[in-house]
């Protein structure tokens, strides 16, 4: 079973003549220890196409040094970086299935092998503070790094280099920024690469990013520090913006995924949010992509999210009725109320991890992964993809925006309870489609998506209690059935159902401003 490990450092590039400073002198280190030289050998495991190294993780096994064994390290986030250790083991030319399982997302069903291998002799010496605890690791690594051939008659390219790296161990930001400041001071550079194996595939992996689809626009920075959206120069052909979409969201599927594996919180969510964003897209730009080929994909999505749904939707009911009882009175919580919720918790948590892992582990699942990687690397794009991106998109929201006018005219006339729930489908569709022509379109579409945002919000509340309500019932039964109390559970329905027409009273009252932003963006 892998062990987790959270790593967080900075890399210096330095030359050969460099010397380590005296790291004594930084704030709370009162001792460096004598230095331990050992000796690393890692082998360096991806696909073919470098899906592993192309989506920012590294798999390798390491031999030498204290931490010998199978690595997987995950993408950085906020400037930290998990790693997953496994013993060993005797598997050298392939990864073991459970080193592969928490990236299988990743390599799917493409072979794994070894693709470089890198040489270390590394020197390390712990900072240490007045108590004793080790507060970082400095090593100080002369690494040849060789990448294998990637096909039969090429030469393996090999490299060389020396590196300063920096580890956290029991110290703070505030020590790691000290220490980097002693090195830079004296002659280091920050690293050019952000992990070994980047530098010594670096020629494959510019080959990878030649050949990759246009990248999305990113978010900058306002002088205040907001984050604002990167406009797609005037005139950019609408099926370019539409790949750049779809690019994006077909990363996030892959982040997400890669949270599920791994354990993460909220990964359910965000693989299910990662669909319903792809589906809109296909949905809304079909005049762009050919809609026979992006149809049954749309499809697949949907039976996805529908695979999950279950799992979410029980964690997100038990953690509002527990949030709700916590609220409440002690005096009107009778029974054992507060405990049957947590082993609901806990089933629902063991369950849904179970049926998760069985949806994404799914054949069917996998291929829709290569089948989305293959949409992005040639989309089906129409004779409508070569018009501008401002004609297209502005076209686009405004149908999607009837769209959503229509499901409330049907709303407003009906007395059925699905027909919000439509309304909901129909905004978050608005929604997403708006969020994609922020780039083209800019500050005209942004009103109208802090305004979907809120709608969303209050009809998601409301869509909520249809799945709260029936768990009221069915704990209450359990109750009654166990001789216990049931009135909080009877009084939990009642707040849910107040809950629920308190929504839709919400959503009628925001409608009117919200018609007034469609109207205005249809014009």
């Amino acid at each position: 079973m892998a062990v987790e490990h959270v790593e967080i450092e900075r890399k210096f590039d330095v030359d050969e003549a460099f010397e380590l400073p005296d790291l004594g002198g930084a704030p709370g280190v009162v001792e460096v220890r004598a230095p331990v030289e050992h000796a690393l050998e890692a082998a360096y495991y991806d696909t073919a196409d470098l899906r592993l190294a192309r989506a920012r993780v590294t798999m390798r096994r390491r031999t030498g040094g204290p931490d010998a064994g199978w690595h997987v390290k995950l993408p950085a986030a906020a400037g930290a970086r998990r790693e997953l250790h496994s013993p060993l083991g005797r598997a050298t030319k392939t990864p073991p299935k459970a080193v592969l399982e928490p990236v299988l997302g990743i390599v799917r069903r493409a072979p794994a092998a070894q693709v470089a291998s890198l040489r270390t002799r590394r020197v390390v010496s712990e900072l240490v503070a007045d108590d004793g605890r080790v507060l970082a690791e400095v090593a100080d690594d002369h690494v040849t790094g060789t990448a294998l051939p990637a096909a039969p008659g090429e030469a393996a390219v090999v490299t060389t280099w020396r590196e300063v790296e920096v580890e956290l161990v029991d110290g703070d930001e505030q020590l790691l920024a000290d220490v980097a400041g002693l090195l830079l001071a004296a002659g280091a550079q920050p690293a050019s690469s952000p992990a070994k194996l980047t530098r010594v595939l670096a020629h494959r992996l510019a080959d990878a990013d030649a050949a990759a689809p246009p990248a999305p626009a990113r978010a900058g920075k306002t002088k205040k520090g907001k984050k604002k959206k990167q406009r797609h120069a005037p005139g950019t052909p609408a099926g370019e913006v539409v790949r750049a979409a779809l690019a994006a969201q077909v990363r996030a599927l892959q982040d997400a995924d890669l949270m599920v594996r791994t354990g993460q919180p909220d990964g359910v969510h965000q693989v299910r949010v990662a669909c319903r964003r792809l589906r809109s897209t296909l949905a809304a730009f079909r005049p762009v992509l050919d809609r026979t080929q992006t149809d049954p994909l749309r499809e697949e999505l949907a039976q996805v999210g529908s695979a999950l749904s279950p799992s979410r939707d029980g964690e997100v009911a038990v953690a509002h009725l527990r949030d709700l009882v916590d609220a409440e009175p002690p005096e009107l919580v009778l029974g054992p109320v507060v405990a049957r919720l947590q082993q609901e918790a806990v089933r629902d948590e063991q369950a849904g991890d179970a049926q998760a892992r069985k949806a994404l582990n799914a054949p069917a699942y996998l291929q829709l992964r290569d089948d989305l990687d293959a949409l992005v690397e040639g989309p089906p794009l129409t004779e409508a993809a070569a018009r501008p991106a401002e004609e297209v998109l502005r076209e686009v929201v405004a149908r999607t925006g009837r769209r959503l006018r229509r499901s409330v005219e049907a709303a407003q006339d009906s007395d059925d309870a699905e027909a919000l729930h439509e309304v909901r489908k129909a905004a978050k569709r608005l929604r997403y489609t708006a969020e994609a022509a922020v780039p083209v379109l800019g500050a005209p579409v942004v009103e109208l998506v802090s305004a979907l945002k809120g709608v969303q919000e209050v009809l998601g509340d409301r869509q909520d209690t249809f799945i709260t309500r029936p768990l009221c019932l069915q704990l209450g039964r359990a109750a009654f059935a166990a001789g216990e109390n049931t009135f909080t559970w009877g009084r939990l329905h009642a707040l849910e159902e107040a809950r629920c027409e308190q929504a839709e009273r919400e959503f009628w009252l925001r409608w009117p401003e919200l018609r007034s932003v469609l109207k205005s963006r249809s014009t």
